[in-house]
């Protein structure tokens, strides 16, 4: 993968992986350090390192693109990950999903609840399955706690969208990648969802795949 060393220690590592300069590695489904989890950010890397590291993060996930990229996703079990959506998508789509644009925002050492009994399922990809998406089922809505780059608290409530990258992103911190609570029969080529399924809901999917929706 030409990750750094499993073996030096975190700041070295994360030296390492940034002397290439641009967007780092994604990491693919298969590689251990997707699902051994990460150890809590406490100041491993300091404020100057933490700093690019994080830069390198929405550098990485804007050229991917994505919407989200957590450190385990460029080979750092570290808890953090970041999110940003401008939420390019047609108004059909934006009041069926929730999706509204979101700033760039980093989170550190966070951890999700749902908040009320509400679920809602839509197709989901993810940087580290190419290629692929699969209608996953989650809360509508979650209370995320942790804090940001600056040690500053985080206690916020995201629904829609939003809800549902976070508890992505932070789902990977765990060791959880999207597929684990994905639907199977809905797994889908990425080209196929474009030509069959970009309904603004995955409800036409579910009738011709044969999977039920919450």
């Amino acid at each position: 993968m030409g990750t750094p060393s499993d073996r030096a220690p975190l700041a070295e590592r994360v030296e390492q992986l940034l002397a290439g300069g641009g967007p780092l590695p994604i990491v693919a489904a298969g590689d251990p350090v997707l699902r051994r989890g990460t150890v809590p950010y406490d100041g491993e890397l300091g404020p100057a390192l933490l700093a690019r590291f994080v830069q390198a993060l929405r550098i990485t996930m804007r050229a991917a693109p994505g919407v989200g990229l957590a450190a385990p996703q460029v080979g750092v079990a570290l808890r953090i990950a970041v999110i940003e959506d401008p939420a390019p998508v047609p108004d059909e789509v934006r009041r069926a999903r929730g999706r509204v644009p979101q700033p760039f925002r980093v989170l550190v050492n966070p951890a999700y609840e749902p908040v009320g009994g509400e679920r809602v399922a839509f197709f989901e990809g993810c940087l580290s399955v190419p290629g692929w998406q699969a209608v996953v089922a989650r809360p509508a809505g979650v209370r995320l706690t942790g804090q940001d780059e600056h040690g500053r608290p985080v206690d916020e409530v995201f629904t829609g969208w939003p809800a549902r990258i976070v508890q992505h992103e932070t789902d990977h911190l765990d060791g959880v990648l999207y597929l684990d609570r994905a639907e199977p029969r809905s797994l889908s080529s990425s080209q196929a969802v474009a030509e069959r399924w970009a309904q603004a809901t995955p409800r036409e999917a579910a009738r011709a795949l044969g999977f039920d929706l919450p």
